[in-house]
């Protein structure tokens, strides 16, 4: 420990001699590790972070997929199930006793907001998420409140006085962590709720969100509060299910149990009476998977993008090593004096690399400290790329101990492989060099690992200059795309008319006193409703047969829409008429069907006066129109097959009391103006209110920025490898850089001597940038075979992009040999600067 602390201080005075390399090498150490922390951030968070909750190694889910929101149970040709119905989560329950606790919570609450509003005159709305969980919802996942008390069995029976528990960050943010608010009353959708307790701290849900639950509230509450028929109904599939499994419990046993158990309560279920249904039946299944990470619908969004920038954030850190390396190489050379001095003085060979070493180490450490520094404002601005305009993500910028131990390893490792070889070949320095000042003394194998490592910068660099090239080429390719929309003064407005207190036999009454206070607002051109716009995430859709043709098994999403509703996303009319005023409730039923729904289900025949619907109901709707192929959630998504309705009208079939028919209620005003009015948030919400005070604004974007967001994830990734692929560019030019200019001092005697027999200053110039340009050339004629095979990787992220075009490979190209010219170019001039002379003086 003694000759450790020794070496340590020693390397800190060494390295206060020369400030300049110091500098340069924690600069480019700080780059590489902060680059690769700040990822490393985002992937900890993201897909490596457990729930906040009581031993999550122990906790199974009842199924693997993100299947949402509502939807209907019947056979699947796969049989494979995530989520489930009241009655088979109560019948899961009870069968099945390897389990602690079952815990059931609401699959899709994102798309279903809730208003909240705490009882005073002075309190207002606010529309926030609430979830519907059951009442051992919290005791499942071990938790503890950090006020008041939580959900129990008791407030999740039928006919309990409705309560909720506020979450942790809302008591703060909203109510200053005041305890009062445990035991007041809030009025949720215009229903009287008593707050009983507050989550503990840190708890976000079940499930990582940009918009976590402020509220939990009982599953047996929500057709009262939310108007939700589906919750009691035993072939509706609404909830996920998460379990605490008992010690001991063989996990391959209990998957077993519980698809047999899965089998057997469906077998009683109307669907699976009939023929296909029987057929079905023995497909059955729900897997287990881990419930310690949370429901991974946010996982697998960014799960294939963050696992890119980790490994292009690995490939500049390695780049990063490469050039310090080079740079420890020239350091080394230029102490070979020394080195024989203290060999000629009896130090071992070994004594001096482990000496070397730790100064590596050394800079390394210091290199990680600022790394995290660096990580820490990396993560924060990869946090607004990757989540613009999320208020609430919970993720910390701050590193956390696991961050701080990978920081500490990859500096730890970068330490060693940028120090081992400099280290071991300045230790091959002899006694006898030590008499000797000629400058001739060489070290080959300095020189010629000094030129691997900068073909091996090149031929990555170019590698991430191609990758930089196609994503930019993918996301233009995106964002260019002809979406059919017009966002031109369009602003999108999020309503909740349900949670406001509507009933569905009020919202028509509604709509028309919307369209009338906003067409009264001055610029004001077009009121369109609908239950969601063209580019957020949300599509309804149903199985769709045309009457008097066989069924395609297939289906289409739909709409349901007032009539300025086309013109107020600009989508054309191609034939027939679109939706009317005269389509209202007790109007013939009608629909508008776009291209793609002609071709699939008509064969591109004309579909006007043909009747479509449900394939057991085809006559449900009279088409009336066809539109243009509108893109609605994706661009990506191809062949999208919509029908769109009036938004008060049924099918023909659809003969059940109105009061239960939810798709009544719009969720969305898309708002035409004449002209930019930027105060158009403040006048939504001011004509809202003043038709109803609990009918507030869920969310406000203009429509140019809901498109934008659809591709938050591919400018991410597009501007992450831009910014990687031009720090391994500078990288790898100050890498050429520094092994010409070695090159140059060592070869200043043999300069001197071809100057003075008549060599000419530009002989010069060539000879040192034909040095530079075989090296970078050699890095080219690697990267290039690297960077098309690795096309094949990252194919599956582009969009409508198979190849390396021809054009981001000359672009790369090109780019690699201007900064290999700019960093030739300074030392080949130094060196035809050289005073014969005083170089033959040197001798």
């Amino acid at each position: 420990m003694t000759t450790f602390l020794q070496d340590v201080r020693y390397a800190f005075r060494q390295l206060q001699k020369t400030p300049g390399f110091t500098i340069t090498v924690l600069l480019t150490l700080a780059l590489g590790i902060g680059a690769n922390a700040a990822i490393f951030t985002l992937v900890n968070s993201v897909l490596l972070r457990n729930l906040p909750v009581a031993d999550p190694k122990t906790l199974l889910r009842i199924g693997d997929r993100n299947d949402c929101c509502v939807g209907s149970l019947g056979p699947r040709d796969n049989g494979d199930y995530s989520y489930f119905s009241t009655d088979t989560y109560e019948r899961l329950k009870k069968s099945l006793p390897e389990f602690e606790e079952l815990a059931a919570m609401q699959a899709g609450f994102g798309y279903r907001p809730i208003i909240a509003r705490r009882d005073g005159a002075e309190a207002q709305a606010r529309s926030v998420m609430g979830e519907f969980v059951s009442g051992n919802y919290f005791r499942t996942f071990g938790l503890q409140p950090a006020a008041g008390r939580l959900l129990t069995d008791a407030d999740a029976a039928k006919g309990a006085a409705a309560t909720a528990v506020m979450s942790y960050d809302t008591w703060q943010r909203e109510f200053s962590g005041n305890d009062g608010v445990v035991g007041s009353t809030f009025w949720v959708n215009t229903k009287a709720v008593t707050v009983v307790g507050v989550a503990p701290r840190g708890f976000y849900g079940d499930r990582m969100m940009t918009t976590p639950p402020e509220f939990y509230l009982p599953i047996q509450t929500m057709p009262m509060l939310a108007n939700a028929l589906y919750v009691d109904d035993p072939e509706e599939n609404w909830l996920y299910i998460v379990g605490r499994v008992k010690p001991g419990t063989a996990v391959p046993m209990l998957q077993e149990k519980v698809n047999a158990t899965l089998r057997q309560i469906y077998s009683e279920k109307k669907v699976f009476s009939g023929e296909a249904g029987k057929i079905a039946l023995p497909k059955v299944h729900a897997t287990l998977s881990a419930g310690g990470g949370g429901i991974q619908s946010f996982q697998d969004g960014y799960a294939s993008q963050l696992h890119l920038l980790m490994a292009i954030s690995g490939l500049v850190l390695l780049i990063a090593c490469a050039n310090i390396a080079n740079l420890l190489l020239v350091r080394g050379m230029a102490r070979r004096t020394e080195m024989s001095v203290r060999t000629a003085l009896g130090a071992m060979r070994g004594r001096i690399v482990r000496q070397l070493l730790t100064e590596s180490v050394v800079l390394a450490a210091m290199g990680g400290l600022i790394g995290l520094v660096v990580a820490y404002a990396g993560t924060r601005m990869l946090l607004l790329l990757a989540f613009p305009g999320a208020a609430r993500v919970p993720i910390e910028a701050s590193p956390s101990a696991a961050v701080i131990g990978f920081a500490f390893g990859v500096s730890l490792l970068t330490g060693v492989l940028f120090g081992v070889a400099p280290a071991w070949i300045a230790a091959q320095a002899k006694p006898a060099d030590a008499l000797r000042s000629s400058t001739r003394t060489t070290a080959a194998g300095a020189s010629w690992l000094q030129r691997v490592l900068v073909v091996l910068q090149a031929a990555l660099s170019l590698v991430l200059l191609v990758g930089a090239g196609l994503f930019s080429q993918s996301l233009n390719k995106l964002q260019g795309s002809d979406l059919k929309l017009d966002a031109t003064n369009r602003y999108i407005v999020h309503i909740n008319p349900q949670a406001a207190g509507y009933s569905t036999a009020q919202v028509e009454a509604l709509y028309r006193t919307m369209e009338e206070h906003f067409h009264a607002v001055p610029g004001v051109v077009k009121v369109g409703i609908s239950n969601y716009t063209p580019m957020e995430d949300n599509n309804w859709g149903n199985s769709m047969r045309v009457q008097g043709e066989p069924d395609l098994h297939d289906g289409a999403s739909f709409v349901k829409a007032n009539a300025d509703y086309f013109d107020s996303v600009g989508t054309r009319v191609v034939m027939g008429r679109g939706i009317g005023v005269q389509d209202t409730l007790s109007a013939p039923p009608v629909t508008v069907v776009n291209e793609a729904f002609v071709k699939r289900f008509f064969k591109g025949k004309n579909p006007l006066g043909r009747r479509i619907g449900s394939p057991d109901n085809p006559g449900d709707y009279e088409v009336v129109g066809v539109v243009e192929d509108t893109v609605y959630q994706s661009v990506r998504w191809k062949d999208h097959t919509m029908y769109f309705v009036p938004i008060m009208q049924r099918g023909v079939s659809e003969t059940g009391p109105i009061e239960k028919d939810t798709s009544l209620y719009a969720g969305t005003m898309v708002l035409e103006t004449s002209r930019p009015m930027n105060d158009m948030e403040a006048i939504a919400r001011r004509t809202l209110a003043g038709i109803n005070p609990n009918l507030t604004v869920v969310l406000f974007q203009t429509f140019s920025a809901q498109i934008a967001d659809q591709f938050t994830q591919e400018r991410l990734v597009a501007r992450l490898t831009t910014l990687f692929g031009g720090l391994a560019l500078m990288l790898a030019a100050l890498g050429l850089y520094g092994v010409t200019a070695y090159s140059v001092v060592r070869r200043t005697p043999e300069i001197g001597i071809r100057m003075a027999l008549g060599a000419a200053r530009s002989g010069v110039v060539g000879m040192i940038l034909r040095a530079a340009a075989i090296q970078t050339g050699i890095g080219l004629a690697i990267g290039i075979p690297v960077a098309l095979l690795s096309v094949r990787f990252v194919k599956a992220q582009l969009y409508e992009v198979t190849s390396a075009d021809l054009r981001v490979m000359l672009g790369a190209i090109l780019a690699l040999g201007l900064a290999a010219c700019v960093a030739g170019i300074v030392p080949a001039r130094r060196a035809a600067s050289v005073d014969p002379v005083q170089a033959l003086r040197s001798e």
